[in-house]
Protein backbone atom coordinates (compact mmCIF):
# COMPACT_ATOMS: atom_id res chain seq x y z
CA UNK A 1 0.00 0.00 0.00
CA UNK A 2 2.81 2.30 0.83
CA UNK A 3 4.71 1.82 -2.27
CA UNK A 4 1.25 2.66 -4.25
CA UNK A 5 0.48 5.46 -2.52
CA UNK A 6 3.94 7.20 -2.69
CA UNK A 7 3.86 6.70 -6.48
CA UNK A 8 0.86 8.05 -6.90
CA UNK A 9 1.37 10.85 -4.96
CA UNK A 10 5.69 11.22 -5.74
CA UNK A 11 5.73 9.99 -9.00
CA UNK A 12 9.24 8.40 -7.90
CA UNK A 13 8.96 5.42 -10.32
CA UNK A 14 8.98 2.89 -7.92
CA UNK A 15 8.02 -0.92 -9.35
CA UNK A 16 4.25 -1.11 -8.58
CA UNK A 17 4.72 -5.24 -7.96
CA UNK A 18 7.35 -5.12 -5.19
CA UNK A 19 5.98 -6.37 -1.88
CA UNK A 20 8.55 -3.96 -0.79
CA UNK A 21 11.46 -1.47 -1.35
CA UNK A 22 14.66 -0.78 0.73
CA UNK A 23 16.60 2.52 0.44
CA UNK A 24 19.90 1.75 1.40
CA UNK A 25 22.76 4.68 0.98
CA UNK A 26 27.25 5.05 1.84
CA UNK A 27 28.99 7.96 1.98
CA UNK A 28 32.42 8.94 2.13
CA UNK A 29 35.68 8.48 -0.14
CA UNK A 30 34.44 8.13 -3.81
CA UNK A 31 36.54 3.87 -3.64
CA UNK A 32 35.00 3.24 0.04
CA UNK A 33 31.35 4.52 -1.44
CA UNK A 34 32.04 2.11 -4.60
CA UNK A 35 33.14 -1.01 -2.65
CA UNK A 36 30.43 -0.28 -0.36
CA UNK A 37 27.25 -0.10 -3.01
CA UNK A 38 28.81 -3.16 -4.84
CA UNK A 39 28.58 -5.17 -1.50
CA UNK A 40 24.76 -3.68 -0.94
CA UNK A 41 23.85 -4.84 -4.49
CA UNK A 42 25.74 -8.47 -3.77
CA UNK A 43 23.47 -9.16 -0.90
CA UNK A 44 20.16 -7.90 -2.01
CA UNK A 45 20.73 -9.95 -4.82
CA UNK A 46 22.11 -13.05 -2.80
CA UNK A 47 19.25 -12.09 -0.55
CA UNK A 48 16.03 -12.47 -3.53
CA UNK A 49 15.65 -8.56 -4.32
CA UNK A 50 13.85 -8.34 -7.68
CA UNK A 51 15.75 -6.05 -8.79
CA UNK A 52 18.44 -3.17 -7.60
CA UNK A 53 18.94 -0.10 -8.40
CA UNK A 54 21.92 2.21 -7.64
CA UNK A 55 21.90 6.22 -8.25
CA UNK A 56 24.71 7.41 -10.45
CA UNK A 57 24.18 11.41 -9.64
CA UNK A 58 23.07 13.17 -6.71
CA UNK A 59 19.84 14.38 -8.07
CA UNK A 60 19.19 10.25 -8.55
CA UNK A 61 20.33 9.92 -5.13
CA UNK A 62 17.99 13.07 -3.74
CA UNK A 63 14.80 11.62 -6.26
CA UNK A 64 15.12 7.98 -4.65
CA UNK A 65 15.20 9.43 -1.17
CA UNK A 66 11.90 11.49 -1.95
CA UNK A 67 10.15 7.80 -1.81
CA UNK A 68 11.08 7.66 1.76
CA UNK A 69 10.26 11.26 2.98
CA UNK A 70 7.18 11.70 1.07
CA UNK A 71 5.43 8.55 2.47
CA UNK A 72 3.50 9.87 5.48
CA UNK A 73 2.19 12.58 3.00
CA UNK A 74 1.35 10.52 0.46
CA UNK A 75 -0.98 7.92 2.91
CA UNK A 76 -2.38 10.81 4.92
CA UNK A 77 -4.41 11.42 1.85
CA UNK A 78 -5.81 8.30 1.87
CA UNK A 79 -8.47 8.71 4.60
CA UNK A 80 -9.49 11.60 7.33
CA UNK A 81 -7.77 10.16 9.95
CA UNK A 82 -4.07 9.05 9.88
CA UNK A 83 -2.75 7.37 12.80
CA UNK A 84 0.96 6.81 12.69
CA UNK A 85 2.36 4.16 15.14
CA UNK A 86 5.74 3.55 16.11
CA UNK A 87 6.72 -0.13 16.90
CA UNK A 88 10.14 -1.19 17.18
CA UNK A 89 12.00 -4.56 16.99
CA UNK A 90 15.08 -6.02 16.43
CA UNK A 91 16.13 -6.54 12.58
CA UNK A 92 16.54 -9.87 12.59
CA UNK A 93 13.35 -9.70 13.02
CA UNK A 94 11.59 -7.04 10.90
CA UNK A 95 9.93 -9.62 8.24
CA UNK A 96 8.21 -10.97 10.96
CA UNK A 97 6.79 -7.98 12.00
CA UNK A 98 5.48 -6.48 8.57
CA UNK A 99 4.28 -9.48 7.81
CA UNK A 100 2.37 -9.38 11.35
CA UNK A 101 1.07 -5.87 10.46
CA UNK A 102 -0.32 -7.09 7.32
CA UNK A 103 -2.25 -10.01 8.85
CA UNK A 104 -3.34 -7.89 11.20
CA UNK A 105 -4.77 -5.26 9.29
CA UNK A 106 -6.62 -7.93 7.30
CA UNK A 107 -8.32 -9.71 10.18
CA UNK A 108 -9.71 -6.37 11.52
CA UNK A 109 -10.43 -5.20 7.98
CA UNK A 110 -7.89 -2.18 8.02
CA UNK A 111 -6.19 -0.01 5.66
CA UNK A 112 -2.31 0.10 7.14
CA UNK A 113 0.41 1.13 5.35
CA UNK A 114 3.88 0.65 6.52
CA UNK A 115 7.22 2.36 6.33
CA UNK A 116 10.29 2.93 8.94
CA UNK A 117 13.83 2.45 9.18
CA UNK A 118 15.21 -0.69 8.63
CA UNK A 119 19.06 0.17 10.32
CA UNK A 120 17.23 0.08 13.79
CA UNK A 121 14.10 -1.66 13.38
CA UNK A 122 11.88 1.12 13.55
CA UNK A 123 8.40 0.37 11.59
CA UNK A 124 5.69 2.89 11.57
CA UNK A 125 2.60 1.16 10.97
CA UNK A 126 0.02 4.17 9.86
CA UNK A 127 -3.79 3.23 10.29
CA UNK A 128 -5.74 5.21 7.52
CA UNK A 129 -9.34 5.46 9.17
CA UNK A 130 -11.90 7.70 10.11
CA UNK A 131 -12.16 9.01 13.50
CA UNK A 132 -15.88 9.44 13.08
CA UNK A 133 -16.57 5.51 12.70
CA UNK A 134 -16.30 3.88 16.31
CA UNK A 135 -16.53 0.38 15.21
CA UNK A 136 -13.71 1.04 12.52
CA UNK A 137 -11.51 3.29 15.41
CA UNK A 138 -12.26 0.25 18.19
CA UNK A 139 -10.74 -2.19 15.37
CA UNK A 140 -7.81 -0.03 15.49
CA UNK A 141 -7.39 0.07 18.77
CA UNK A 142 -7.39 -4.07 18.48
CA UNK A 143 -5.04 -4.16 15.91
CA UNK A 144 -2.58 -1.49 17.81
CA UNK A 145 -2.59 -3.65 20.75
CA UNK A 146 -1.78 -7.18 19.18
CA UNK A 147 0.66 -5.38 16.99
CA UNK A 148 2.32 -3.78 20.03
CA UNK A 149 2.20 -7.25 21.98
CA UNK A 150 3.53 -9.02 18.97
CA UNK A 151 6.97 -6.39 18.72
CA UNK A 152 7.30 -7.24 22.67
CA UNK A 153 7.12 -10.91 22.34
CA UNK A 154 9.83 -10.54 19.35
CA UNK A 155 11.75 -9.00 21.86
CA UNK A 156 11.42 -5.07 20.80
CA UNK A 157 9.45 -2.11 22.37
CA UNK A 158 6.01 0.05 22.04
CA UNK A 159 8.19 2.76 20.88
CA UNK A 160 11.59 3.55 18.94
CA UNK A 161 11.33 7.56 18.24
CA UNK A 162 7.95 8.80 19.44
CA UNK A 163 7.84 7.86 22.88
CA UNK A 164 5.26 6.83 25.17
CA UNK A 165 2.12 8.99 25.26
CA UNK A 166 -1.19 9.55 26.55
CA UNK A 167 -2.03 7.10 23.31
CA UNK A 168 0.04 4.85 24.24
CA UNK A 169 -0.03 5.02 28.64
CA UNK A 170 -2.03 1.62 28.59
CA UNK A 171 0.64 -0.16 26.85
CA UNK A 172 3.60 0.83 29.17
CA UNK A 173 3.07 -1.45 32.07
CA UNK A 174 3.28 -4.43 29.34
CA UNK A 175 6.15 -3.06 27.75
CA UNK A 176 9.01 -2.04 31.08
CA UNK A 177 6.87 -4.19 33.59
CA UNK A 178 5.85 -3.29 36.76
CA UNK A 179 8.96 -3.01 38.74
CA UNK A 180 10.11 -0.22 36.22
CA UNK A 181 6.44 1.25 36.11
CA UNK A 182 6.73 2.06 39.61
CA UNK A 183 10.48 3.13 39.66
CA UNK A 184 9.37 5.92 37.37
CA UNK A 185 6.50 6.89 39.17
CA UNK A 186 8.77 6.98 42.26
CA UNK A 187 11.04 9.38 40.57
CA UNK A 188 8.35 11.21 39.41
CA UNK A 189 7.00 11.92 42.92
CA UNK A 190 10.08 12.66 43.82
CA UNK A 191 10.55 15.34 41.26
CA UNK A 192 7.62 16.33 40.98
CA UNK A 193 5.91 16.23 44.42
CA UNK A 194 3.09 18.55 43.31
CA UNK A 195 2.01 17.24 40.66
CA UNK A 196 2.49 20.52 38.02
CA UNK A 197 4.81 18.93 35.24
CA UNK A 198 2.49 17.54 32.93
CA UNK A 199 -0.19 17.05 35.25
CA UNK A 200 -2.86 14.19 34.66
CA UNK A 201 -0.80 12.31 31.97
CA UNK A 202 1.55 9.85 32.02
CA UNK A 203 2.13 9.76 35.84
CA UNK A 204 -0.36 10.60 38.55
CA UNK A 205 1.10 12.20 41.86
Amino acid sequence: MTIRCVEDFAHVGLPRDAAAILLMETDGHAAVVADEAAKMEEIARSCGALTVHSASTAEESARLATARRSAFSALARMAPTTILEDATVPRSELTKMINFIQEVAARHRLRVGTFGHMGDGNLHPTFLTDERNADEMHRVELAMREIFDYAIALGGTITGEHGVGLAKKSFLPRAIGEASLTLMQQLKRTLDPHGILNPGKIFDV
